[in-house]
C-alpha cells in the first residue's frame, strides 16, 4: 500500500490528526535535507513535503522563494532530490510527497520522472501548476507507478470544481486556506471549518489545510477542522535563521516537535 494512504488510515484508526511538514530540498544543501528528514520521522511528522527547488515559483511567498533559490544555489535539481528520497529510504519510511512546478517534470520527461520518482521511493507528488483538466495523461502514469496525485483546493474554488478536483485526488486532498500565495500570517482563516465540510460533501480522502499556519497554537486551532495540518513557511524561516550552523537539525526539529505535539493533542 503507498505510505501516505497507509499513514492515513492509521491515523483514522487511531482518531488522530496528522502533521505535514514541508521544506525546500537543498536548502541549505542536500545533505541537510536528508538528516531534517530523518529528524521530522522521529518527532512524529506524518507526511514530509519535499520543495523541488525551481526559478520561477509562483505559488509561493518570499520565505519559500528564497528557499528555492538557495536550493538551486546548492546545485540542486530534481535527478539529485530523488536521490537524496532513496538515501532517506534507507532508514526511514516516512511518506515523501514532492512539491514540484510541472516545468521540471516535463523537462526531465514525464514518464521517466515518473518511474524514477516511484523507484527512489516517493509516494505522491503535489504539481502546482497542472490542473486536472490537463492532467489525464500524467494522472494514469501515476496510478500505474502507484503514486498519489494530490491537488490543491482554494477557498475560491467553485464547487463544481471543487468536486472535480476530489475525484481526481489521491492520497489527500490539499486545502488552501487562504487566497494567494504561501506565508506565514498573524492568524489563522475563519472559514476553515466551513470549507472543510464542503470539500467532504465531494470526498472521504482526508483534508489536509495549510498556507499560513505558523505556531503551534494556530496549528492546534487548525487541527479542529483537519484531518492534517500542513506548515510550511514557518519551518523553512527556521532553516533560514539556523542557515548552515550546526545546531540546524536540532533547532529545526524542535521547533517542528511543538507542532507535532499542538497537532496531536487537538
Amino acid at each position: 500500500m503507498n505510505r501516505i494512504v497507509e499513514r492515513f488510515a492509521r491515523l483514522s484508526r487511531e482518531g488522530k490528526k496528522g502533521f505535514v511538514a514541508y521544506i525546500g530540498a537543498g536548502d541549505p544543501q542536500l545533505a541537510a535535507t536528508r538528516r531534517l528528514a530523518l529528524a521530522f520521522d522521529k518527532a512524529g511528522v506524518d507526511v514530509l513535503e519535499l520543495g523541488v527547488p525551481f526559478s520561477d515559483p509562483l505559488a509561493d511567498g518570499l520565505v519559500n522563494q528564497l528557499a528555492a533559490q538557495r536550493g538551486l544555489e546548492s546545485g540542486t535539481t530534481p535527478a539529485k532530490v530523488l536521490a537524496t528520497v532513496a538515501a532517506i529510504r534507507k532508514t526511514s519510511q516516512i511518506p515523501i510527497v514532492l512539491y514540484i512546478y510541472f516545468n521540471l517534470i516535463h523537462r526531465y520527461g514525464m514518464e521517466k520522472f515518473i518511474r524514477d520518482a516511484a523507484q527512489a521511493g516517493v509516494d505522491g507528488m503535489l504539481t502546482l501548476d497542472l490542473p486536472p483538466e490537463e492532467a489525464e495523461v500524467y494522472e494514469a502514469l501515476m496510478r500505474k507507478a502507484g503514486l498519489c496525485n494530490i491537488y490543491l483546493i482554494a477557498p475560491t474554488t467553485p464547487n463544481d470544481r471543487m468536486e472535480l478536483i476530489a475525484k481526481r485526488c489521491a492520497g489527500f486532498i490539499y486545502y488552501v486556506s487562504r487566497e494567494g500565495v504561501t506565508g506565514m500570517q498573524t492568524e489563522v482563516a475563519d472559514t476553515i471549518s466551513q470549507m472543510t465540510k464542503k470539500i467532504r460533501a465531494h470526498t472521504t480522502l482526508p483534508v489536509a489545510v495549510g498556507f499560513g499556519i505558523s505556531t503551534p497554537a494556530q496549528a492546534k486551532a487548525v487541527a479542529a477542522s483537519a484531518d492534517a495540518v500542513v506548515v510550511g513557511s514557518a519551518i523553512v524561516n527556521q532553516i533560514a535563521l539556523c542557515g548552515r550552523g550546526p545546531d540546524l537539525v536540532p533547532r529545526v526539529t524542535k521547533f517542528v516537535k511543538s507542532l507535532v505535539q499542538a497537532v496531536k493533542k487537538s
